[in-house]
Parts: C-alpha cells; structure tokens; sequence
C-alpha cells in the first residue's frame, strides 16, 4: 500500500480512540489461541446490564487474503473476507450475514501517493452506496464522504474534513451531519514514546445550539500501566484504568460519573483481555 494520505475515517480518529476507546459499563471477557496452522480463535462474553451476550471469532489467513468468522449466542454468522493486493495499491472486503440474506456488502479500497478512495455497497437490489475521498500527504490531507440510497434516490449523508498530522501532534475538522454539526479535535503527545497525550474536542450542532466541550488526557504510569479521564462541559467524568498483566493481555476498569447529579449512582465497567 501507499504511504499518501489516509481514509476518510482516519480524520480525528486518535483524537476520538483517545477520547472513547476502552471505556466502558459493561463487563467483558476474552480469550484468544492461535495454531500451528495459523488460526487465530477468540472466544468473548459480555454481559451489558442484564443481558448476557457470547460469540466465538475465527481468523485464517491463506497468501493475500484473511477469513474472519463470528458466531454469537442468537445463531448469526458473520463472514468477512479481505483480499489485499487484488490489485496494485487495492484491498476489497466483502461481508454477509447468515440467516440475513440482505445483509451482504462489498467494499473496495484504493490508496495512492496522494489520494485514497473507497466504495462500499450493499448487494442487494437497490443497494445503499457509501463513496469516501481523500487527497493529500500523510502530514495534511482533505476529505469527503457521501452517502445515496438508490431505493428513495435520496442522499443518506455528505460530510467534508480536514486532518495535519505531526509527529508529536494532530488535528482536525469535521463538518459532519450533512452540514448541521461541526467538530474540532487536537491531540498532543506529551512524550516521545507517545505513551501520554492530552487531547481537546469541540462539538457544535447547529440546529438545536448544542455546544459539547471535552477534554482528556492519557498517562503512562510505568512501561505496563496507565490511565485515561475525560471531562465535558456537561459534567460527565470519566476515568479508566489499564494493567498489562501478561504480554498483549490487558485488564481495564472504567468508570464514570455525572458530577451534577453526585446522588447517582457511577457506572463501572470491566475488561479481561488475554493473549498468548
């Protein structure tokens, strides 16, 4: 693949995993194996409020392509398939679902020097289809997403960002929702390993004047240990943290809390992640 700029999705994405990933009330486990042969089965629970939820994961990859199956507790298959190097610079993904028959889906990524394009479709007969853009270098780069519904010939979403990427830090500007709502992020690094950041978002949604200002930070205790918080302007805290305990296997607690309305209860959550 290229090294130009990324995908449409890439714009604000460390901001938004620094910001939303790995918190959680929910209470989770997982556990991954890997063969001789190369299969790699991940074996998950989740329990989420009073639902108790499971699914088995399955992973082979055979020359330029990888198989991933799923199978959770309601009896549904998920099959994606990812062939890179199709052709030069190309990777497509297909998807389905068993018993769903309309749940089928193609994707196909190009990247380039300066531009990466990719198309997603629904394969069914009138079919949602799903175009994203983006031109640039890996340090500044523009993008765009459209979405059209060829049943109601309507178009479903059409967003437009902007991304600067530096080695210590990022940010970026996303008109989203067809143009009602805008969104500001910006990232710092505080170190060299990139283990602790400080990062700052602002949220407008224009047709109901609603303002969201959260800021965040992450920081490395030790080589195997850190912890994350968040705040907004809305009073909502949240803090997490994150053990290694083994090598790839991770245990993460989270909680959060609304700090103008301390008579409630804060949620927890948790996760046991481990790996060979």
């Amino acid at each position: 693949m290229s090294k130009g700029p990324g995908l449409f999705s890439d714009i604000g994405k460390k901001a938004k995993d620094l910001l939303m990933r790995d918190y959680t009330s929910d209470h989770k486990f997982s556990i991954s194996t890997y063969s001789a042969s190369g299969v790699a089965l991940t074996s998950t629970a989740l329990k989420k409020g009073g639902v108790h939820a499971a699914d088995v994961t399955t992973q082979y990859k055979y020359k330029n392509a990888v198989f991933d199956v799923k199978i959770d507790t309601d009896s549904t298959v998920l099959t994606t398939v990812t062939f890179t190097e199709i052709l030069p610079s190309t990777k497509a993904i297909v998807s389905f679902k068993v018993p769903d028959n309309s749940s089928g889906k193609l994707e196909v990524q190009y990247f380039h020097d300066h531009a990466a394009v990719t198309a997603t479709a629904a394969l069914k007969q009138n079919p949602l289809i799903d175009i994203t853009a983006t031109l640039g270098t890996p340090v500044i780069s523009f993008g765009a997403e459209a979405g059209y519904d060829t049943s109601s010939k309507t178009f479903t979403k059409y967003n437009a960002g902007i991304s600067v990427t530096k080695p210590d830090a990022c940010a970026s500007i996303i008109l989203g929702d067809k143009g009602d709502s805008i969104k500001a992020s910006y990232l710092h690094h505080l170190d060299e390993s990139k283990r602790s950041a400080a990062v700052g978002e602002v949220y407008r949604k224009f047709s109901t004047n609603e303002n969201t200002i959260t800021v965040g930070g992450l920081y490395a205790i030790d080589h195997s240990t850190s912890v994350k918080a968040k705040l907004n302007n809305h009073g909502t805290l949240g803090a997490l943290l994150q053990h290694e305990v083994l090598p790839k296997s991770l245990v993460t607690v989270s909680s959060e809390i609304d700090t103008k309305a301390l008579d409630r209860h804060p949620r927890f959550g948790l996760s046991l992640a481990l790996k060979p």
